[in-house]
C-alpha cells in the first residue's frame, strides 16, 4: 500500500514547478545597470499600456480576463523579483553597527512588503464569481435554519430593525427561526455588587424579553459572560437545533432574499461547512466621513469583499467573518462549536475546519447593511482586534500546523494572516528617512542610477499590478493611508500578542454614535509628531545637499521619500478632525434606481415625486413641480413601490425640513410616522429589505483611476483636510483665548469697582471699638 506522502508528484505539479524554476533564474540572470534599465522599463511600458486599458479590457474580453490579468502578475513579480535579487546582493554593506542595525531593519520591512505583495498575487490570480444554485420545488426539502444576532451593549432600536428584518426574510415560516443572544443582560450582569450597573442589566433584560415577543423572535441569554462573542453563540446553540445557522451582527439587517441565495449550495456539497457573504455598510467609516470620500469613492472594506475574498474562494480558502454567514450546524458542532482560543473566533473557527477537510463558499451579492464605527477611536478598537486575533492565529493556530489542508490553501491563510503584520513595516518606512538625512547613517548602498534602473521600477510595477488587480475597489495609495492611520496605535497591541499570545480581549466595536459638533480626536497627538520629525528630517537633508554635494542624489531620494510621508501623515491629521454626525440613521441614498415610484398626498392634492434618500426613520423627496406647499410639522401620506415586498406601501409621514431647489422644485425632509409594528415592519422592508439597491450604490463608486490621478487626489486631499484641521485648532485657540480675556477683563473690572469703593467710603468703625482705650 503507497501512502500519501509516497505518491508520485502529478505531471502538471511538475510542469508548474519547471516552469517556476526558470522563471525564477531568469529573474535572478546579473546585467550591467545599463541592459537592466532597458529589460526594466520595457517591461514597465508594456505593464503600463495593460493597466492603463484595463477596463475596456474587463468589459470587453471578459473570456480573456484571466490571461490579461496573469500577465501583469507575471511583469510586475518579474520585475520585482529582479529588485530583490540586486537588492540582497549588493545593496547591504557594512559602515559600522548602527548603520547596518538600520539596514536590516530597512531590508526586513522591504522583505515583509515584498512577501504580501507576492501572496496577494498568488492569491487573487483567478477569482470567482458564484451563482447561487436553485432550491427544491417543496420548500419541506429546504434546510431548517437558526438565525443568531449576538447582542452585548447595543441600543434596543438597532436591535429592533435586526429582527424586524431577520423575521421576514422570504423562506418558509416553519423551517426558519430568529434568537436574539443576550450577553448584556446574562445573569451574572443582573447581579453586579454595582446596584446601578445591575438594574440596567435588568432593564435591559426586560425591554429586550419584551422587543422579542412583539416582533416574533426568541430571546436568550446565559449564566455568565464567558468567551465573549464565541461563548455567546455556543450557549445559544444548546437551545436551537436547525439544520444550519446564521449570524448576523446585531446592526447587519438583511434583505428578504438573503437565505435563498445561500441555503442551497449546502444542498449540493455535503462537505460545506461555510458560505460567506459581504458586509456591506451604508455609513462611512471614519477616515471616509472625515475627508469626504464615501459617495464618490470605493470603501475600504471593498476590496476585501468585492475581490479577494472572490480570489480565497478560488482555493477554497474564503474564510468565515464573524457575520452575514451561513454556518453547517453538524460541522460545527463536530469542532466543539464556535473556537474562542483567540480574539477572531470566526476566522479561527474557518481555519479549523478548512483544516479539516471541509469546504467553503462565498457569494458576492451584499445581502446584509451593517454600520460601521463612527468615530476613529472607535475605528482604531476595532482594527486593534482584528490585528491581535490575526496574530493570534498565526501564533497559535498557524496554517502550516493544519493537518488536512492543501499548499494553496496554507497560502492563502497565509496571506490573510499575515497582511496584519503592516504596523511594523510602516512605523519602519515612516521613520528611516531620518536614519539617513538626520544622523548621516548609510543603509541602502545604491547610486541614482541603480534606483531608476531596480528600484523605481519594482515601485512602480507594484503600484501598477495592484491598480489593475484592485482599481476598482481600491483607489492608488488609500491601502497606505488606512495602514499609515492604524499602525501607530496597532504596533503596541501586536507587540503585547508576541509577548503574550493569550493576553488580548474581546472588545466590542462602539457603533451608532452620534456626533453633536466636530472636534479632535484624542489620539492626534502621534501623527503631530511624526508631521514634526519627517519635516525635521526633510530640513536636515536641506543642510546635507548645501555640506555634502556629493550625496547630491540619494539625498533628494530620501528627502523625496520624507515629502510622501509628510503626505501620508498631513492626511491622517486631516481624518483626526471628526465631523459632526447628527442624523439617528444614515440614509441610503435611492437615486441611482428608478425602483421606487411613489406619489405623495396633501390637503387633497396628489402629486409624483421622486425618492432621493431613505433609512428606517425618515427620507428625503424631490417635488419637481411646487404644486404643494406643507409647513414644518405638517403630517402627509404617500405611496411608494417595495421592491422587496413586490407592493405597494402606504405611509404616514411628518414634515421636518423643506429646501427650496431650482425654478418650482422643492425637497422635503419627512420622518415616519410609524403607527404599530405591523408599519414599522413595512418600513424595514422598503429601506433593506431589497439587495439590489446595495448592488446599484456599491457599483457606483468602483471606478478606477491612474496612479497618477491616485497621488494627485491624495496630495489635494491631504492638504485641504490638514489646513482644515489646522483651521479648527485656530478658530478653538482664539475663542478660548478670547474667553480667557474677557474673564480676565472681567476680573480686572470688579477688582477697580472694589477699589474705588473702598477709597470712596473709609470703614466705620464698630462699638466695641470706638470706646476701646489705648494701651
Amino acid at each position: 500500500m503507497i501512502s500519501r506522502a509516497s505518491k508520485p508528484l502529478s505531471p502538471s505539479l511538475l510542469l508548474w514547478s519547471g516552469t517556476l524554476l526558470l522563471y525564477v533564474h531568469a529573474a535572478s540572470f546579473p546585467l550591467n545597470v545599463q541592459s537592466q534599465s532597458i529589460l526594466a522599463w520595457s517591461l514597465l511600458a508594456l505593464l503600463a499600456i495593460i493597466q492603463a486599458n484595463y477596463t475596456r479590457i474587463e468589459q470587453h474580453l471578459g473570456a480573456s480576463l484571466r490571461l490579461f490579468r496573469l500577465i501583469v502578475i507575471f511583469l510586475a513579480v518579474f520585475i520585482t523579483l529582479r529588485y530583490l535579487a540586486w537588492r540582497l546582493t549588493s545593496t547591504i554593506g557594512y559602515h559600522d553597527p548602527l548603520s547596518l542595525l538600520g539596514a536590516l531593519l530597512l531590508l526586513a520591512a522591504e522583505l515583509y512588503g515584498i512577501a504580501v505583495y507576492f501572496l496577494g498575487a498568488f492569491v487573487n490570480a483567478f477569482p470567482i464569481k458564484r451563482t447561487p444554485p436553485p432550491l427544491p420545488e417543496d420548500p419541506n426539502l429546504w434546510p431548517t435554519v437558526d438565525i443568531l444576532v449576538p447582542t452585548y451593549n447595543e441600543d434596543p432600536e438597532m436591535l429592533e430593525t435586526t429582527l424586524l428584518a431577520a423575521t421576514q426574510i422570504h423562506y418558509p415560516q416553519h423551517r426558519f427561526k430568529v434568537y436574539l443572544c443576550d450577553d448584556g443582560g446574562t445573569l451574572q450582569r443582573r447581579n453586579r455588587p454595582d446596584p446601578a450597573q445591575a438594574r440596567e442589566a435588568l432593564e435591559r433584560h426586560e425591554t429586550l424579553q419584551a422587543l422579542c415577543a412583539e416582533v416574533g423572535a426568541h430571546y436568550l441569554t446565559r449564566e455568565k459572560n464567558l468567551h465573549a462573542k464565541a461563548g455567546n453563540i455556543n450557549s445559544a446553540l444548546e437551545h436551537c437545533h436547525g439544520e444550519l445557522v446564521v449570524i448576523l451582527d446585531a446592526d447587519h439587517v438583511p434583505t428578504v432574499d438573503f437565505l435563498q441565495n445561500t441555503v442551497g449550495f449546502f444542498l449540493h456539497d455535503p462537505k460545506l461547512f461555510l458560505v460567506q457573504t459581504p458586509h456591506y455598510f451604508i455609513n462611512p467609516d471614519p477616515l471616509e466621513r472625515n475627508l469626504r470620500t464615501f459617495e464618490h469613492m470605493p470603501s475600504e472594506n471593498e476590496m476585501f469583499y468585492t475581490v479577494i475574498q472572490h480570489g480565497l474562494d478560488f482555493w477554497n480558502a474564503s474564510f468565515f467573518c464573524g457575520s452575514a454567514a451561513v454556518l453547517r450546524r453538524e460541522l460545527i458542532d463536530k469542532v466543539g462549536g464556535v473556537a474562542g482560543e483567540t480574539i477572531t473566533e470566526d476566522a479561527e473557527t474557518a481555519m479549523g475546519l478548512h483544516g479539516l477537510g471541509y469546504n467553503s463558499v462565498y457569494y458576492g451579492k451584499p445581502m446584509v447593511a451593517g454600520l460601521q464605527p463612527e468615530t476613529f477611536s472607535g475605528f482604531t478598537v476595532q482594527r486593534m482586534r482584528w490585528a491581535q486575533g490575526m496574530v493570534q492565529i498565526f501564533l497559535l493556530k498557524n496554517p502550516w500546523m493544519q493537518p488536512n489542508m492543501s499548499i494553496s490553501q496554507r497560502l492563502a491563510y497565509t496571506s490573510s494572516v499575515f497582511f496584519w503584520f503592516f504596523p511594523f513595516a510602516r512605523v519602519v518606512f515612516l521613520i528611516v528617512p531620518g536614519f539617513f538625512l538626520l544622523f548621516g547613517l548609510r543603509i541602502y548602498d545604491a547610486n541614482l542610477q541603480e534606483f531608476l534602473a531596480y528600484a523605481l521600477p519594482h515601485i512602480l510595477a507594484a503600484i501598477l499590478m495592484s491598480n489593475a488587480l484592485y482599481g476598482k475597489t481600491r483607489w492608488p495609495f488609500v491601502s497606505e493611508l488606512y495602514e499609515t492611520v492604524q499602525s501607530v496605535y496597532s504596533l503596541p497591541a501586536i507587540i503585547e500578542v508576541l509577548r503574550n499570545p493569550r493576553s488580548p480581549s474581546f472588545a466590542v466595536t462602539p457603533k451608532g454614535e452620534r456626533l453633536d459638533e466636530d472636534f479632535v480626536s484624542s489620539l492626534a497627538k502621534p501623527f503631530y509628531i511624526l508631521l514634526l520629525l519627517n519635516i525635521l528630517f526633510m530640513t536636515a537633508g536641506a543642510l546635507r545637499l548645501i555640506f555634502q554635494p556629493e550625496l547630491t542624489s540619494i539625498t533628494v531620494i530620501t528627502m523625496a521619500w520624507a515629502g510622501i510621508n509628510v503626505i501620508f501623515i498631513l492626511a491622517a491629521i486631516g481624518i483626526m478632525l471628526e465631523k459632526a454626525q447628527k442624523r439617528a440613521a444614515y440614509r441610503i441614498n435611492t437615486q441611482r434606481t428608478k425602483a421606487y415610484p411613489m406619489s405623495l398626498e396633501y390637503a387633497g392634492q396628489k402629486c409624483s415625486c421622486t425618492l432621493v434618500n431613505i433609512s428606517h426613520s425618515g427620507l428625503a423627496v424631490h417635488i419637481p413641480h411646487n404644486r404643494i406647499v406643507p409647513e414644518l410639522g405638517d403630517v402627509m401620506s404617500f405611496d411608494i413601490y417595495i421592491p422587496a415586498l413586490d407592493r405597494l406601501g402606504h405611509f404616514h409621514a411628518t414634515v421636518e425640513g423643506i429646501h427650496k431647489q431650482k425654478r418650482t422644485a422643492i425637497q422635503l425632509g419627512l420622518s415616519f410616522k410609524a403607527e404599530n409594528q405591523t408599519e414599522k415592519r413595512t418600513i424595514v422592508g422598503l429601506v433593506y429589505g431589497w439587495s439590489e439597491l446595495s448592488a446599484y450604490n456599491q457599483q457606483a463608486r468602483q471606478k478606477r483611476i491612474s496612479p497618477l490621478a491616485g497621488l494627485g487626489y491624495l496630495y489635494r486631499t491631504a492638504l485641504f483636510h490638514a489646513w482644515e484641521h489646522v483651521a479648527f485648532l485656530s478658530g478653538v485657540f482664539s475663542r478660548d483665548l478670547l474667553a480667557r480675556l474677557s474673564h480676565t477683563i472681567q476680573a480686572l473690572r470688579a477688582r477697580l469697582v472694589n477699589m474705588r469703593q473702598n477709597t470712596a467710603s473709609p470703614p466705620s468703625l464698630s462699638p466695641e471699638k470706638t470706646h476701646e482705650k489705648p494701651h
